[in-house]
């Protein structure tokens, strides 16, 4: 971090010089460079490690160097020289380190051995592995199961997630929320009522195919940055990329490809979109309903623009929809999206006129209140020209962390119908709770109502990352337990219950030694397929143990033992988790050992993409959406949508360093982005510091102070913030309806002057 924050532009492309610039910055700075330069060749390959990072799918045939920026950033944080040994505890207290900053906090490295809370001394403490597990599992064992949560970040592997999944319905409840209640859920929630499947259609050879590309809210340069190559291949072969979000994101205008001799020499750079729209936040249903109108009343005209076979044969609903679209009027549009029609005709017309089109988004589309209506609204135009179940088209969300969708396929999730729980009653020999469990927001509603008493969490920062942090933080400290496994220090673990414990693990990139040898693990990225992952480098400490065997750990000494589960022998040989894991899900893990290192994965199947709709109607439905705008909230004077923002140096609550290169931002996370205009409508210069206040109605008072006003292209009316800084802003209810995703692009917030 600079002393003195800058603000200079960055005229440079995604990729290229700057990408190695930053890579080249963080190596030395985590102190490893020779054992993080070797990892790096081994990243995404396939006798490699699968990356900690996002979940973007791996080739069969790898680049030299198959990993990202933010990747590479990922490894040599995992790998980094620093410890937070027992030395560090015992010489900081817990209310001096939760004064730090998040980025601090984990710099100082890796974790060694596992730590209980001392309240009288207010520090963290070594203590035993073997007594650390008795006093949870006596700790659990004291509380009722419906008050103890058991979260799962995405980065712990399929075996892991499988038997933390059985720990939780074994101990009582379906109290496992992930991080997919703050990202994706809403996909899984749309795309199963939609299409049948709760996943994206696309496979990352449809991207040798397709003769168009849709982007919607989503940030490809930061957020998933290996998606840039095939996006190039498809640009240099025709391909024609249109995108639509409220900020001008580098990734998706040029990129330069690090790894092309020719291009790094001459500077040379690849234009990504051939149309970039700058919609309004909350704006897409309203896009895409224009798109739709466009596409059928020209198939009105000619009669030959729709794909009427695959609607009559695999649709339903198609009237009701066309009817609603053509009824739809384009000022309604214009005036819900912030766009003109013409744009929005122009970027139809490209849709129209491509045989095969694959529909791309992330968070920009999920994370709003009518966040469900916004991925329908994709469907619908995917299915208008039957774009998808065939090659070179389909819908792909583009997921967040490395195995965020992989813990769902094997029954992280707090929905009991999503689990086949007669199925586990039959293998294991035991009664699985049939309630539904708690998300992370109802998890967080029990925890400031008082109804959760522990929370043990596999991994992640839960309580910097969920919304309402203001409230849900002080009521944090009010529950009985809290356990965290973690490879790092972080917010969450300062923020204890009256009895608190951090557990050390091993890291993805570490050697995994167990009874039988060597082991290794597995992964799902965003297009359903199953990789293998096997550590190589020495581990941080010796005294660290494996997510398993710290998950099998707690089992043992909190159940009842069960002939039918061998936590140990499964610790000893994760390949005996794998044969668990294919009699439960046969039809996606058959044969899973042997094909466990198949080059790019092996394929889970997808029944929507072989166009067959497990649906109500046994067809792929059309949804009318009833509104236009996704806000869930009505404009009104001074009234500003903020977008939570992610920069180039982070993944997810992870800070990497202060240089958000592509927005030009140096030295500081307190910005706030907003278009010239609307400075000039608020008062504003370029350098005033500002406040935001949220505007809900509840009584409670949400404010986020500090800011730097920074001129920015937003579309009027849009403002922009860093995630999870703005996390306070954010009420718990205020969340995408059915899928209670936090509605994080687009809060409502009034601008104060300081």
């Amino acid at each position: 971090m600079t002393s003195k924050p800058d603000f200079t532009p960055y005229a440079g492309p995604a990729g290229g010089w700057g990408s190695l610039r930053s890579v080249a910055e963080i190596l030395p700075r985590e102190g490893n460079v020779v054992n993080v330069s070797r990892e790096l060749l081994r990243q995404n390959k396939t006798d490699g490690f699968a990356c900690v990072s996002c979940a973007w799918a791996k080739p069969a045939n790898a680049h030299p160097a198959e990993f990202c920026e933010n990747g590479a950033k990922a490894t040599a944080w995992e790998l980094t020289s620093h410890r937070a040994d027992g030395k560090f505890f015992t010489g900081h207290k817990v209310a001096d380190l939760l004064g730090w900053r998040d980025y601090d906090l984990e710099q100082q490295g890796r974790l060694t051995e596992p730590l209980r809370y001392h309240a009288a001394s207010d520090r963290y403490l070594p203590i035993p592995w073997a007594t650390a597990f008795a006093e949870i599992g006596a700790e659990l064992n004291m509380l009722d199961p419906q008050s103890v949560v058991f979260y799962a970040s995405g980065r712990a592997s399929l075996e892991t997630s499988y038997m933390y999944g059985l720990l939780a319905r074994m101990y009582g409840n379906n109290n496992l929320p992930d991080s997919s209640n703050m990202c994706h859920e809403t996909t899984s929630v749309a795309l199963k009522t939609r299409i049948g499947v709760p996943v994206g259609t696309t496979k990352l050879e449809d991207f040798e195919h397709c003769d168009a590309i849709f982007f919607f809210g989503q940030n490809v340069g930061s957020n998933a940055p290996r998606l840039l190559h095939p996006l190039r291949s498809a640009v240099k072969r025709g391909c024609t990329v249109v995108t639509f979000n409220p900020l001008v994101e580098r990734g998706l205008e040029r990129f330069t490809d690090p790894q092309n001799p020719f291009e790094m020499a001459t500077r040379g750079e690849t234009r990504i979109s051939a149309q970039y729209h700058q919609v309004r936040a909350g704006g897409d249903i309203a896009v895409l309903m224009g798109m739709c109108k466009y596409t059928i009343e020209a198939d009105d005209r000619t009669g030959d623009v729709l794909d009427h076979e695959f609607i009559a044969e695999h649709c339903h609903g198609f009237d009701d929809f066309a009817a609603a679209a053509r009824a739809t009027t384009w000022e309604s549009i214009e005036a819900a999206s912030g766009l003109p029609a013409d744009d929005i005709r122009a970027a139809a017309e490209v849709y129209a006129s491509a045989k095969r089109v694959i529909g791309i988004y992330g968070m920009g589309l999920t994370q709003h209140v009518h966040g469900i209506e916004n991925v329908e609204m994709i469907v619908n135009l995917l299915l208008l020209r039957g774009n998808i179940g065939r090659e070179g088209a389909g819908v792909c969300p583009v997921r967040g962390h490395s195995n965020v969708q992989g813990q769902r396929t094997v029954g992280i999730s707090e929905k009991p119908e999503l689990v086949p729980l007669d199925k586990l009653k039959t293998q294991f020999g035991f009664e699985p709770p049939r309630m539904k469990g708690l998300n992370t927001v109802e998890a967080c509603e029990g925890v400031v109502d008082g109804s959760v008493k522990a929370f043990i969490g596999l991994g992640g920062n839960f309580l910097r990352a969920v919304p309402d942090s203001g409230q849900v933080e002080p009521a944090w400290r009010k529950q009985r337990l809290t356990v965290h496994i973690a490879t790092k220090l972080n917010r969450g673990h300062l923020v204890p219950g009256e009895v608190s414990y951090i557990l050390p693990c091993l890291g993805r990139t570490e050697k995994d030694v167990q009874a039988t040898g060597p082991q290794s693990v597995s992964v799902e990225d965003s297009t359903s397929c199953i990789h293998g992952s096997v550590g190589e480098r020495e581990p941080a400490s010796p005294h660290l143990l494996s997510e398993a065997a710290i998950v099998a750990g707690i089992a043992e000494a909190t159940l009842t033992p069960n002939p039918k589960l061998p936590w140990a022998e499964w610790v000893g040989d994760y390949s005996k988790v794998r044969d668990a894991i294919a009699e439960t899900y046969p039809h996606f893990f058959a044969d899973f050992n042997a094909k466990l290192f198949t080059p790019g994965g092996f394929y889970k199947g997808n029944k929507a993409r072989d166009q067959h709709f497990e649906t109500a109607s046994g067809k792929a439905e059309f949804a009318v959406p009833k509104m236009l705008d996704a806000a869930g909230f009505a404009d009104a004077p001074g009234l500003m949508r903020l977008i939570t923002l992610r920069s180039n140096d982070q993944f997810n609550t992870t800070v990497y360093g202060y240089y958000d290169r592509f927005r030009g931002v140096k030295g500081t996370r307190d910005v706030l982005f907003i278009s010239p205009a609307d400075m000039a409508v608020h008062g504003l210069n370029e350098g005033d510091i500002v406040g935001l206040r949220t505007e809900y109605g509840d009584g409670v008072e949400r404010r986020l102070g500090g800011l730097r006003v920074t001129p920015y292209s937003l579309p009027t009316g849009c403002i922009g913030t860093y995630y999870p800084e703005a996390n306070v802003l954010i009420p718990l209810a205020h969340h995408a309806e059915q899928s209670f995703v936090l509605a994080a692009k687009s809060v409502p917030v009034r601008i104060e002057r300081e």
